[in-house]
């Protein structure tokens, strides 16, 4: 039987390429609230050696601002109705803020 040899991750060469919308979008897609600064960080990491002008660039900045606004909320509420405040119990969530109207700072 022939033996295998693992290899650290840390020694495999990676591939070097320009990062793209789906790049990003792999990034920014399943955050949470609780990731969202993570993400953030790992966005601008993945854009930081394009040019200000790239498309690519663009669309990594537009979803570091949702990121933004997402780690000030409690969900990211991208799907489905929202909840009325007047349901029963809502004064009790600690916080019910939508990512697209956060929490104050």
């Amino acid at each position: 039987m022939r033996q295998r040899t693992l290899v650290p991750a840390t020694t495999l060469a990676r591939v070097e390429r320009a990062p793209t919308r789906d790049d990003v979008d792999a990034l920014v897609g399943p955050a949470t609230p609780h990731f969202a600064y993570q993400l953030r960080a790992r966005v601008r990491e993945l854009v930081a050696d394009l040019p200000a002008e790239d498309d690519v660039r663009r669309y990594a900045e537009e979803q570091i601002v949702r990121l933004d606004r997402l780690g000030h909320a409690s969900s990211k509420a991208d799907e489905g109705p929202r909840e009325s405040p007047a349901r029963l119990g809502w004064d009790e969530i600690p916080s019910s803020a939508p990512a697209d109207d956060p929490l104050p700072r």
